[in-house]
């Protein structure tokens, strides 16, 4: 019986609508909590003479089965390292048993990488790296914002003198937590460049400043494509003020930022194909600003990003694509 499996964590809501879709119309799927794999899960790789290689795995909550020879299609949705033990021993046993744990999944993800797949363990790492989107986007002819990554201040500085504005920006950890325990999100800031060269040696020197030149907006675009599927939305960041989305639209989650989805214009739709073809992906959402002289300039690709959230919004079949996707090992074309 072939299956589909969904590799995520507990905590992870995106897939609930592709799974009820899948309950519904009696597709077989697997869903594999990777975080919970020495906890939840019983499973086994092996090789016999005369017989192919081949892994099973039960889980040990609901009683679903899985061997590896059944799968069809495999959505690389959120999946982490195992994280817990079934029992502690000490410190150092501990560690060693987690590390063998660790070590067993990543040679798993390899194992499945070359079956269909929506994200993919192996190529949406190289993918995730801003320096090689920028590279890839301007080998394929699209504008994208002027950038600097450095850990010297003279550089950042000078780079920024360009511009009359620069946007900060964080290159993968989005949040900070202080010591009190309160937790911010650590938006894109809009910052004048006239006021970085008073800022301490330090403030660069102890990490990586990705800075861009702020590109004015008439409005933002969030792409995501699915095989053969592009949904485009337009999202009205301007309309909010500073500090509730207009620099950063996700601060415009709480804040009524409007939705809306438009035409994918065809020389965008090309390139956001060719994109995730030279990368070999099947699935990517991509971020645009539109500029207020209709110029589009790209800014990144998530090639594991969150859509839910426009399905809802706009009342779009995306979980729909989704499925057809991964029930038809369907590609980008």
């Amino acid at each position: 019986m072939e299956q589909i499996l969904i590799l995520t964590d507990k905590g992870d809501a995106h897939p609930t609508s592709v799974i009820n879709l899948m309950k519904e119309r009696s597709i077989p799927f697997f869903r594999l909590n990777t975080e919970a794999l020495m906890v939840d899960y019983s499973f086994s790789w092996f090789h016999r003479n005369g017989h192919s290689p081949d892994f099973h795995i039960i889980d040990t909550v609901t009683g679903k089965e899985l061997w590896g020879h059944e799968i069809k299609s495999v959505w690389y949705r959120k999946p982490d390292f195992p994280k817990h033990l079934p029992f502690t021993v000490n410190e150092e046993v501990d560690r060693h048993n987690a590390l063998e744990a660790k070590q067993f999944f990543i040679y798993l993800m390899h194992y499945l990488a070359d079956i269909y797949s929506i994200g993919n363990h192996f190529y949406d790492k190289r993918a995730n790296s801003k320096l090689i989107q920028s590279k890839l986007a301007v080998e394929l002819g699209m504008d994208i914002a002027p950038t600097c990554l450095s850990n010297s201040k003279k550089d950042i500085v000078n780079f920024a003198g360009e511009f009359e504005f620069v946007g900060l920006k964080c290159l993968r950890d989005h949040w900070m937590k202080t010591e009190d325990g309160m937790v911010y999100d650590l938006c894109t800031q809009k910052v004048s460049s006239a006021l970085l060269s008073a800022q301490p040696d330090e403030a660069f020197s102890q990490t990586v400043v990705f800075a861009q030149e702020y590109i004015e907006k008439k409005y933002e675009l969030r792409i995501t494509v699915m095989g053969p599927y592009i949904f485009t939305c337009k999202l009205d960041s301007q309309s909010l003020t500073p500090d509730t989305g207009a620099v950063d639209w996700r601060q415009g989650y709480d804040h009524g930022l409007k939705h809306e989805i438009i035409e994918t214009p065809s020389a965008i739709e090309h390139f956001c194909k060719q994109y995730l073809q030279r990368l070999h992906l099947n699935f990517g959402c991509f971020d645009f600003i539109v500029t207020p002289n209709e110029k589009f300039v790209f800014l990144e690709c998530n090639p594991n990003g969150q859509w839910g959230w426009i399905e809802d919004e706009c009342n779009v079949p995306m979980s729909e694509a989704m499925v057809d996707c991964l029930v038809n090992q369907l590609s980008v074309r």
